[in-house]
């Protein structure tokens, strides 16, 4: 619902030049809700001015597109490149062109508040991602700090000083340019703030030394993802040269830890590594995948301080004892996310499973347990152990080896969890060849009966619809869940994949022909 006021602030920016011959005449108080207005429009002459022009001391990009009395849609999920584009050479130009530095108030723009999601409704169809959003303001502080040089400016421009919060996102390829950005920061009017920072496809050498630049002091998010070859020994490296005093979440490369070919060092290493992470206080969330933790998942959580709200363990080859201590720890009373993916749960942990679930029920928001050979004769005690998580908005389940009349039982189930919005399923096993094995390979993933299965998803569909959960959105994205960053940087990291496999190939080569 839009208020007459919104009405008439989108009335008066859909006429861009007017608009912009107007805004000096414009109240400060109503430049917000302009900003809104213009965003929700795409207006992004008007965006451009009235951020160049803007009056106040703050701009957070969270707040004003987020819910507000005029207009109650959240616009902060459109990540639309004309409006962000126009915003960002907005802000370049408030340092420029205003009149007199004296009266220039804005000290903090925060743009962190922007959420990247998989379905847009901007008109323009074009989005800017976090990793385009981190190139372009590193690309404008160069350019500002070279204008400021070569022209001649108000002094007072050089003693404005607007803190830019953001999430960054480096890879390989912006690489130069943002470590540039971040050398220069103490120098330029626009200070880059990095609050979360995302590294892809980056050698450990210059993730090393951009992560010193971003000052860790201020990091609350760390995400290394894919292609940063980081192994035990380099983390306890980056604990012990590096404090990270407010960090929130910690999400961990691939194969960060391999305890099957531990040593004493590597054990004194484990202890460590546990030390630093109970040294930061604010850590709430650590997401570690596909390393192999069994039997030292207590090693590396006892020593934290505080509860964790969001662990992911997938793929882990947790054992029974390491269940057990989760089921057992102080976390798992907090625990708001859990993805325990990639573990036999019926088989090997069944009872401690039901445990966990029930401890962590009355906060658990997300689960997920893909790939973990959950059968239909499971499905009972799945059922019986999701039943007092009435708080839970997400259960993703794909690659578990289900029937559709399995399915059917379970979304049954499904539709009385009060809070549910997404469920992620899997192809059911009957739309699969006879003697399919699980986990189902790349090859064969696609290899299903398409009909068949858009019929039972139908069916599961009528089954949300009878129970009046249309708010429930159910799907089975089959390489997983979408990521934002992966998909923004998808052709650099086939590339950078493509070049791994050709040096692997060179590598083989070279020791046959010795061999010869």
């Amino acid at each position: 619902m839009k208020s007459l006021r919104f009405i008439s602030a989108e009335a008066f920016v859909s006429n861009a030049e007017f608009a912009r011959k107007s805004l000096s005449s414009i109240a400060h108080n109503l430049f917000p809700l302009l900003f809104k207005a213009s965003y929700l429009l795409e207006q992004g002459e008007v965006i451009h001015d009235l951020v160049e022009n803007w009056p106040l001391v703050d701009f957070n990009m969270g707040k004003l597109l987020g819910t507000t009395v005029d207009y109650q849609e959240d616009l902060s999920h459109r990540t639309c490149a004309v409006c962000l584009e126009s915003c960002l050479t907005g802000l370049r130009d408030y340092v420029l062109n205003h009149p007199s530095p004296h009266v220039k108030r804005l000290k903090v723009v925060d743009l962190t508040g922007i959420k990247d999601v998989e379905v847009q409704f901007c008109e323009c169809k074009k989005t800017m991602g976090r990793w385009a959003r981190t190139q372009l303001l590193s690309k404008l502080c160069l350019e500002l700090l070279v204008y400021l040089q070569h022209m001649q400016c108000n002094p007072g421009t050089f003693e404005i000083s607007i803190d830019v919060l953001i999430d960054l996102f480096v890879t390989e390829r912006n690489y130069e340019l943002v470590v540039q950005a971040l050398l220069k920061k103490c120098y330029c009017p626009l200070k880059i703030c990095c609050v979360s920072f995302r590294s892809d496809n980056l050698a450990l050498q210059k993730f090393f030394y951009i992560i010193k630049l971003t000052d860790p002091s201020l990091l609350r998010k760390l995400e290394i993802v894919h292609n940063v070859r980081l192994e035990m020994e380099h983390l306890e490296i980056l604990f012990n040269s590096i404090h990270f005093p407010l960090l929130m979440s910690l999400t961990l490369p691939a194969r960060t830890f391999n305890v099957r070919r531990f040593t004493a060092t590597d054990e004194q290493m484990l202890t460590n590594i546990g030390e630093k992470l109970g040294e930061m206080t604010q850590l709430t969330e650590l997401s570690m995948p596909f390393s192999i933790l069994t039997g030292r998942i207590q090693s590396l959580l006892s020593p934290l301080k505080t509860p964790l709200k969001k662990l992911d363990v997938s793929n882990c080859s947790l054992n029974h004892a390491d269940m057990v201590y989760l089921a057992n720890s102080f976390h798992v009373d907090h625990l708001e996310a859990l993805d325990l993916s990639g573990h036999n749960i019926p088989d090997l942990y069944p009872s401690t499973f039901f445990k966990l679930l029930s401890h962590s029920s009355s906060v658990l928001r997300s689960l997920t347990l893909e790939d973990c050979n959950i059968q239909d004769t499971h499905v009972n005690m799945l059922i019986l152990g999701l039943s007092p998580c009435q708080k839970l908005e997400e259960f993703r389940f794909l690659g578990n080896p289900l029937s559709s009349h399995a399915l059917k039982q379970l979304f049954t189930f499904l539709c009385e969890l009060p809070m549910l919005k997404n469920v992620e399923f899997p192809v059911p096993m009957d739309c699969y060849p006879i003697g399919i094995t699980y986990p189902i390979d790349d090859v064969s993933l696609c290899r299903f009966d398409h009909q068949k299965y858009e019929s039972v998803a139908e069916e599961l569909k009528f089954i949300l619809l009878q129970a009046n959960r249309e708010d429930v959105k159910a799907s089975t994205p089959l390489f997983g869940s979408y990521d934002a960053a992966v998909q923004e940087t998808n052709n650099e990291l086939g590339a950078y994949l493509i070049k791994s496999f050709k040096e692997a190939v060179e590598k083989f080569t070279t020791s046959l022909n010795k061999m010869g």
